[in-house]
């Protein structure tokens, strides 16, 4: 049984590794058996993180870009299959948010938000996937957001993005399935996490999330790594175009 759950033998690449979620699933991943390869923009602080999984005994590399600059993104692909031999995984987590009213949102931020989002999830995977068919297997999973299926007051640039994420894991699942590489998504709640610490500290956020969701709390970062550790298992093969939320059940709650 604990073969259906182990990473052992696999190399993944986990987008905005050094903290928040990415970090959790660095950390479980790795745990699992996986060769995990971290990013960020930062070098200092993905070494930092490295060091600590290395003393578990775990393999792990860094490789500092910045999701949003294409070339980088594939030049770093590219290294990471030829120094290990393969990609097995992608993990596109890499997010930013940016909360504003509609009158006061640039077009600027908006792009922002959608090129770390989205694009960078479809540039990554365009990416991936041309090392992953040559082995005729891989999986791709991206971090989308409950946020892309219901919606807040100002972050219309968020919820756009996270949509996009759903439909597009989709539209890959369908193109690359017949190719052995299966697209997936992970749709987290309310985590508690850097990114939303402010949110969590809002003692009337705070209540309303704990009422709204039925489990009457938030989320742990590690929650949301065991779902990327099936996705990315032997336990996930026949799960392909998924968008799997993580929520306590708030997206249900009525």
């Amino acid at each position: 049984m604990n073969d259906l759950f182990s990473l052992a033998g696999k190399v993944i690449l986990i987008t905005g590794a050094s903290r928040g979620l990415g970090w959790a699933m660095a950390q479980a991943m790795s745990a699992a058996g996986g060769h995990v390869v971290l990013n960020g923009r930062d070098p200092k602080t993905l070494e930092t993180r490295a060091a600590r999984l290395r003393k578990t005994g775990s393999e792990v590399s860094i490789a500092a870009f910045d999701v949003t600059d294409e070339a980088a993104g594939a030049r770093a692909i590219a290294d990471i299959a030829a120094e290990h031999g393969s990609l097995d995984v992608l993990v596109a987590n890499a997010g930013i948010q940016h909360r504003e009213a509609l009158e006061d949102f640039t077009t600027e931020d908006f792009r922002q938000v959608i090129d770390t989002n989205l694009t960078a999830c479809f540039t990554l995977a365009r990416a991936a996937a041309a090392q992953m068919r040559r082995r005729g297997a891989g999986r791709i999973i991206m971090t989308a957001s409950i946020m892309g299926q219901v919606a807040r007051p100002t972050i219309s640039a968020y919820t756009a993005a996270k949509g996009g994420v759903m439909a597009l894991v989709k539209a890959l699942a369908v193109e690359l399935g017949p190719e052995g590489i299966t697209c997936n998504a992970i749709a987290p709640g309310f985590i508690a996490t850097e990114m939303t610490m402010a949110l969590l500290e809002n003692e009337e956020f705070n209540a309303w999330v704990e009422s709204r969701t039925p489990l009457g709390r938030w989320g742990r970062p590690e929650e949301i790594a065991g779902a990327a550790v099936f996705l990315a298992s032997p336990a996930g093969a026949y799960v392909n175009g998924h968008v799997l939320n993580v929520d306590g059940g708030m997206v249900i709650n009525a």
